[in-house]
């Protein structure tokens, strides 16, 4: 699905400079995450905050033998539009065409089976008390439920203020939100409504270097300020 998409859009995407595995290894993570959560709640919603073009549906779909679980895209209109162009409709999909910080989204939301939100390349693009008043709604609204999210470290959204330049014809937009991995634990203590906070590591990539790497990185306490947090909440 997702090839083919690529595929029907007349869009030089070589724009965005080289192509990157953490954002394909990302988006395993978030599928990992999300069939966990459904091999125990099989008619739960999952609820994909600024889903973009992601087509995780359709691989949640296909992994899964007997789906039953329902979806609920949360976009801005212009996405929307987009999506609905380029994209089915399978009847299970549902859409709000609004901003996931209008939280009318919420009342949506079936969460009687289990919900589970994604908020892939999301959070970092807010301003930090929009992002934590995001995740303190959420874990007040879906008790029992789970949010998954990703943000990057601190020295990078320092340099994100600063213009970071992927290719000569893209500079990547600031961000203002970071959160290391102790910081994102220290939320169990500070949110009410969440339970339990899981640091979640990406899977493994292709090419003996970069797995080296991202094992040691992982491994090795005193650098996790330096590196992603990738942060599964469950609320209670």
């Amino acid at each position: 699905m997702a090839v083919a998409l690529v595929d029907s859009i007349d869009f030089d995407f070589a724009k965005f400079g080289p192509t990157r595995q953490d954002i394909a290894l990302r988006a395993q993570a978030f599928d990992a995450a999300a069939l966990s959560y459904l091999g125990r709640h099989p008619s739960a919603t999952v609820v994909a905050l600024a889903e973009g073009l992601q087509t995780s549906f359709w691989r949640l779909d296909a992994a899964l033998p007997d789906s039953r679980f329902r979806w609920l895209t949360v976009d801005l209109t212009p996405i929307i539009d987009i999506r609905r162009r380029l994209l089915p409709t399978p009847a299970r999909v549902s859409v709000c065409a609004q901003s996931a910080l209008d939280y009318s989204w919420m009342d949506c939301v079936d969460s009687s089976a289990g919900v589970f939100i994604t908020a892939e390349g999301l959070l970092m693009y807010l301003q930090p008390e929009q992002a934590l008043e995001l995740i303190s709604e959420c874990a007040r609204k879906f008790p029992g439920g789970q949010m998954l999210f990703d943000l990057p470290p601190r020295w990078f959204t320092f340099f994100s203020r600063l213009g970071i330049r992927t290719s000569l014809r893209y500079t990547i937009p600031p961000m203002p939100f970071s959160m290391s991995v102790g910081q994102a634990a220290e939320l169990v203590d500070t949110v009410p409504g969440i339970r339990a906070v899981r640091d979640v590591p990406l899977p493994t990539g292709r090419g003996f270097v970069v797995n080296a790497a991202l094992s040691t990185v992982y491994r090795t306490r005193f650098l996790d300020a330096l590196r992603p947090c990738l942060t599964l909440l469950e609320f209670g």
